[in-house]
């Protein structure tokens, strides 16, 4: 499942075109994806401008001009891809090199938003785990979706101090404690597991061990630091193209060529002064990759 990079750059993609333009008209192509369209889905969005648009842990949100809130969630295997009219004056229209969402007619091109200016923004999803949902701003902060998630990792929030408040005596793994997405929002599997290994911490470690009454510690700091680093790096990368991950523009993310550990399962250690191999084992049924020898 895509993960907050991933999120954070389809969310750019999108406000790129979707910023300031009016939708025309929207075209449902079945009742439901995950779950079954809001009623009046599609008349409701025709005819409001997209005003700002961006992400809240791992949906995209856009903020319409008639007060509604358009929420989308990339499930398994959701995508987005731009189709730009030529009045834009771009080289051509963007298609996936590997199949997919080529064009409106492609049997899992589910919605299809047609701007304005003639661009159309095909959403396709093979899975159909994905979702969308439309509903007033003044409850996007009770919306079941979005009422219990922590903090964002990239913002100030995200410090050694609120690590070891958080965290303290917790005695759930420490991996498990970063995927939880009522502390910090957006973690997913792969970026918990990097995220780790750089800190050097077991993702088997009860995560209260990294903090302590008396104030912050050295393990919470570096966890938090290195959270925003990977998390960063990646969404410069373009994210991780795991599976049917892809950009707007049908390019793939490159963050995975990075990885230090992440199906890195019997390789050695990426540190030079370690001599450990990259392990894997499960933790509530989710492979994590480390290095037993240096994350303790």
């Amino acid at each position: 499942m895509p993960e907050l990079p991933e999120v954070e750059t389809v969310a750019r993609g999108l406000a790129r075109v979707m910023e300031g333009v009016r939708i025309l008209h929207v075209t449902l192509n079945r009742a439901d994806l995950r779950f079954p369209f809001p009623p009046g889905f599609a008349e409701r969005l025709a005819g409001q401008r997209v005003d700002a648009l961006g992400r809240r842990a791992k949906y995209v949100l856009a903020n319409l001009s008639g007060g509604d809130v358009l929420l989308m969630h990339l499930g398994m295997s959701g995508r987005f891809i731009i189709h730009e009219a030529e009045t834009t004056g771009k080289p051509g229209t963007f298609y996936l090199a590997t199949g997919g969402a080529e064009s409106a007619t492609d049997p899992h091109a589910h919605v299809v938003f047609t701007l304005e200016n003639g661009t159309e923004i095909v959403y396709s999803d093979p899975r159909r785990f994905g979702m969308m949902d439309l509903f007033a701003q003044a409850e996007q902060t009770d919306h079941k979706l979005l009422r219990d998630i922590g903090i964002e990792p990239l913002g100030n929030e995200l410090s050694g101090a609120f690590l070891n408040q958080a965290l303290r005596g917790r005695k759930m793994p420490l991996k498990a404690a970063l995927l939880d997405q009522k502390i910090v929002a957006g973690i997913g599997n792969i970026y918990a597991c990097e995220a780790l290994y750089r800190a050097a911490l077991s993702p088997r470690r009860l995560a209260g061990t990294i903090t302590s009454a008396s104030g912050c510690t050295e393990r919470a700091e570096k966890l938090a630091t290195t959270v925003r680093e990977v998390l960063s790096e990646a969404i410069a990368a373009g994210g991780s193209s795991l599976r049917d991950y892809v950009q707007t523009d049908g390019e793939l993310g490159y963050f995975q060529h990075t990885f230090q550990v992440y199906d890195r399962e019997g390789e050695p250690c990426a540190r030079p002064a370690c001599a450990g191999t990259v392990a894997r084992i499960v933790q509530s049924g989710r492979s994590t990759f480390f290095c037993p020898k240096c994350q303790r």
